[in-house]
């Protein structure tokens, strides 16, 4: 797709000024200073980081204030994830997100530990209707905390387009709260000759190269880079603040070759189902082998992110033995800007062909299925991001029910699943749910689990790698936490581990009545006495845990209060 130079001539124009007038001024949700440890868009495992992060002064418990009138809409509780949310939505059309909070104001948490007796679980998901509860602007809704897969106290608080679900950055409607006149800095670049089709410097591996500042010329690459063939560009970096030591996702890249736009990403708002297309808008396998996050400048065949406009897909053609001028243009929401300007000389040299010998061509346009001893593989339609010549290999593994079996030989991430099957080498288990297969990654299992089917596990994988069949049949184990402070403290907690397929269930239970017992993000598990349902005398408390398996273990405990 060829991009509009007005097009793009307007966006960089405005890029820093617009923000503030197409978007109203919400409350800061707090009431003090603005201060954010996370970025809309920022590169996170497997997605795009879908709001903002405020810092909370390192402490939970400070009040949130709703930014303007709406109502809930809904109420999520999970010891994963955003653990306590919350979703109000406005009469705009926007709802905004409120997540890892420690507690909800009181007429909200009375509704939110009703539902949850009546279903008889901790983890809920709670959709309203409209105005049963509304909230108005400035109104105290919450307490900051750090529940869910949270990695210290803070807010996580997202804008979503209410009838499409869609995020926007919420930079916009604070920018007049937050200070930062910090460009991006670029941390490095890779030239990519793209397989088969390009070369550089005689190789057919990326080159990564750092910047380096200069008199005159401002930040450029040291080095000759001499290519040619088909060549894509991908770029570290990361974005800044005033009054911090974070770091952050860069908003706004361009790339243009000989003062043509090839390349231009916008990232103001994705829907959840694009969110996994960050693993081909960076490179994947760097990222996987050395945690080091690279946005292409390229578009792979099957990446279909919308704020994404390129030329020729962002891939330059070298066919001419001469300079070729290139330069790398980022910004963030407030218009700061860093730019790298280098050359790349189009020299001709030979193509190192693409290696096929004992490989099958996958399509990504197309369905894909492999089959040999012990396996068979299925990657649907819509997986792959691009061709790939596959391989496969396996070797016996001692620790196994099956064989090792090796998908490919580098890391490649699919868009959504494909359907794994292997072959039980030893099928003895009387209890089949306790075979499943897992996934090894530097000698380490990750339970995938399946389901047996006459002597096969059938499972879905989100990713190409090493995969065999393990089996499962120990229970999980219940640790009581500082029993002896029980009955001071009023409450019961217990520390809840499994051996390898992990916890799927538990159930607490006092006198065979529901118990409400919360979860923390370490699977820690925990019941505060209730003086409305548990009367003073003598009870037995119950506690039933299952792994994903069905392997169960029972704590019992008699006590008076």
């Amino acid at each position: 797709m060829r991009i509009n130079p007005i097009y793009l001539a307007v966006s960089l124009l405005i890029a820093g000024t617009v923000a503030k007038g197409h978007a109203q001024t919400l409350r800061n949700p707090f009431d003090f200073p603005i201060l954010l440890s996370g970025n809309f868009g920022e590169l996170r495992n497997n997605h795009f980081h879908s709001g903002i992060d405020f810092k909370t002064q390192g402490a939970e418990g400070k009040p949130v204030h709703c930014v303007e009138d709406g109502y809930v809409a809904r109420i999520s509780v999970s010891p994963w994830g955003y653990g306590n949310a919350l979703y109000i939505a406005h009469p705009d059309g926007t709802t905004t997100v409120y997540a890892h909070l420690q507690k909800f104001s009181r007429e909200i948490a009375a509704y939110v530990k009703e539902q949850q007796y009546a279903q008889e679980r901790f983890a809920v998901n709670l959709v309203l209707p409209p105005d049963s509860l509304p909230v108005r602007k400035d109104e105290v809704i919450a307490l900051s905390g750090n529940t869910g897969s949270s990695g210290g106290p803070h807010l996580h608080f997202e804008i979503r387009d209410t009838k499409t679900e869609e995020v926007m950055d919420p930079l916009p409607y604070f920018l007049d709260q937050i200070t930062d006149t910090q460009a991006p800095r670029i941390q490095g670049i890779l030239i990519d000759p793209i397989a088969g089709e390009g070369v550089v410097n005689g190789k057919k591996e990326p080159v990564e190269l750092k910047p380096v500042s200069t008199k005159g010329q401002g930040l450029t690459l040291s080095g000759k880079i001499e290519a040619w063939g088909e060549i894509g560009f991908a770029v570290k970096a990361y974005d800044y603040m005033d009054k911090t030591s974070n770091i952050y996702g860069v908003r706004e890249i361009t790339l243009t070759a000989d003062d043509r736009v090839i390349f231009h990403s916008d990232l103001d708002r994705f829907a959840f189902d694009e969110t996994r297309y960050l693993n081909s808008f960076t490179d994947y396998e760097r990222w996987r082998e050395k945690r080091s996050f690279y946005v292409r400048g390229f578009v792979e065949p099957g990446n279909r992110l919308r704020f994404i406009e390129s030329e020729n897909r962002g891939i330059l053609r070298i066919d001419e033995p001469r300079e070729y001028r290139l330069t790398y243009t980022l910004s963030d929401a407030f218009g700061n800007t860093t730019r790298l300007n280098f050359t790349v000389v189009g020299k001709e040299q030979a193509i190192p062909p693409i290696e096929t010998e004992g490989t099958e061509l996958f399509h990504w346009a197309s369905a894909n299925r492999f089959g040999a001893k012990g396996i068979r593989l299925t990657i649907p339609r819509g997986n792959l991001y691009d061709d790939i010549y596959f391989r496969y290999s396996a070797k016996p593994d001692s620790t196994g029910l099956s064989d090792l079996h090796q998908l490919h030989d580098r890391p490649v991430a699919l868009h959504q699943s494909a359907r794994l099957s292997l072959f039980l080498r030893n099928d003895t288990l009387i209890n089949k749910r306790q075979y499943g297969i897992v996934q090894i990654r530097k000698g380490r299992a990750s339970w995938i689990g399946g389901e047996y089917r006459n002597g096969w596990i059938d499972a879905e994988i989100r990713e190409l790698g090493e995969y065999e069949i393990r089996q499962d049949t120990k229970a999980p184990t219940i640790t009581p936490l500082s029993p002896q402070t029980w009955a001071s403290k009023r409450l019961f907690s217990f520390r809840l581990t499994d051996n390898l397929s992990g916890v799927d269930t538990y159930r607490g239970e006092i006198d065979g009545q529901f118990a409400l017992f919360e979860m923390n993000n370490r699977s820690v598990i925990t019941y505060h006495f209730d003086k409305e349902r548990l009367p003073r005398g003598k009870h037995e408390l119950r506690l039933i845990v299952t792994d994903a398996c069905g392997n169960e273990a029972v704590y019992t405990h008699p006590f008076t209060w």
